[in-house]
């Protein structure tokens, strides 16, 4: 017996992509991991200033990562039910508040607390964030979910480029700069909701009862199988994006200025790279998609740790643009498997992406202060081999 869900809006390949929407989103999942980000890139300042371990480093993203993951599925469960138009600018709202308190903390502690709004701030903008992409899609859904997810790998990208050229010159006060970011996100959020809450009026009126494609055994196990394949993608880039400036500062002996454009142009690949996974996912099947992009990374990861600097920044530019087309599919796959309950599975994987972002980044903080930093790359290296598991997951393409 297929499972029947809750109410889904009605999706056609002929109904039209409303792509100013999908564009507004974009623009604000750029300025939400935008400012995410600059977590990332000042960890060499935060640890300067604060005499930070790699532990004490692992905490701030797993801090961070885990305010989002934890929340993240019970907020999309929530707005299954009771959609919540408003609550993309409230998210924003917390994300201003976590800047503004990073830029003046005066303590570690006062470092988390920053961390956790920002994460607080991500876990309400993305569930129905990516509501909103799949509503404006108009049925071409990997598209759109490719379309949202590269706005925030560009913001990504961006968050070290504007650290090396804003924040470490001139100091970590400087941050504060980019409340300016936060409050533009606000403005095109709420333009963004009130189009979310004339859209649900209408599919309120339209919409039928949702049905899964696979027995709910199947789901099930297709679902842990994904989360498997998450596991090991987000492990993986963790690693270069928590620890990649310090690798290459300690193997290379490069400037924090440098290593931050190098973690900047490993990120921008990983932006590109997301704009493939959704549209040929739609075009050959997402299950394709992620054969190739996951296990196919696997040869250079492998290589990544007896490279040379210039192979390294090479590299490290492939690893990111394959990998990244992973996740597009993963969602997109996953939303066809449960249709009906869209903010429930993106807040599931969003969150579930975060925590093993912010769970590796505190393992592999621990394994570098006890053994070292070239050892967490050779150990995540054998990561995307993990990716053969999605030979069990069942073709659900329609025809």
């Amino acid at each position: 017996m297929a499972d029947q869900h809750t109410l889904s809006p009605p999706s056609s390949q002929n109904s039209r992509t409303a792509f100013g929407i999908l564009g507004a989103i974009s623009v604000a999942h750029l300025l939400n991991d935008m400012i995410q980000s600059l977590i990332l890139a000042i960890y060499p300042l935060l640890h300067a200033d604060f005499s930070l371990s790699f532990v004490q480093i692992g905490m701030i993203t797993l801090t961070y990562q885990m305010t989002a993951s934890l929340l993240q599925p019970i907020i999309g469960h929530f707005t299954d039910k009771h959609p919540q138009p408003w609550s993309l600018p409230l998210g924003m709202g917390f994300t201003l508040c976590g800047l503004l308190l990073l830029a003046m903390a005066g303590s570690f502690p006062e470092v988390l607390l920053a961390a956790a709004l920002v994460g607080t701030g991500s876990s309400v903008f993305h569930p129905e964030s990516s509501r909103v992409a799949r509503m404006a899609s108009g049925g071409r859904h990997g598209l759109a979910q490719s379309l949202f997810q590269v706005g925030g790998n560009l913001g990504s990208s961006f968050g070290p480029l504007l650290a090396a050229l804003v924040i470490a010159p001139y100091g970590r006060g400087n941050i504060a700069w980019f409340s300016l970011a936060a409050l533009l996100a606000i403005v095109v959020l709420l333009q963004v909701g009130r189009w979310y809450q004339l859209q649900h009026r209408s599919v309120r009126k339209a919409s039928t009862p949702a049905i899964s494609p696979l027995p709910r055994a199947k789901v099930a196990f297709a679902i842990s199988i994904l989360l498997v394949l998450i596991f090991s993608k987000y492990f993986y880039l963790t690693s270069l994006s928590s620890y990649y400036t310090f690798y290459l500062m300690h193997k290379f002996g490069m400037s924090v200025q440098n290593a931050q454009l190098h973690l900047f142009a490993f990120l921008l690949a990983v932006a590109a790279g997301t704009v493939i996974g959704g549209p040929v996912g739609d075009k050959i099947g997402r299950k394709r998609v992620i054969w190739i992009s996951i296990l196919g990374v696997a040869p250079f990861t492998l290589l990544l740790p007896h490279a040379s600097l210039w192979w390294t920044g090479a590299l490290s530019v492939v690893i990111g643009f394959i990998l990244a087309s992973a996740f597009s599919a993963i969602l997109v796959y996953a939303q066809e498997l449960l249709p009906g309950r869209i903010g429930m599975v993106s807040g599931l994987f969003f969150g579930f992406a975060f925590g093993m972002g912010g769970l590796g980044a505190a393992l592999l903080g621990i394994l570098a202060d006890h053994s070292s930093i070239d050892r967490v790359y050779q150990i995540c290296a054998y990561l995307p081999l993990l990716g053969v598991l999605t030979v069990l997951l069942p073709d659900n393409r329609q025809k």
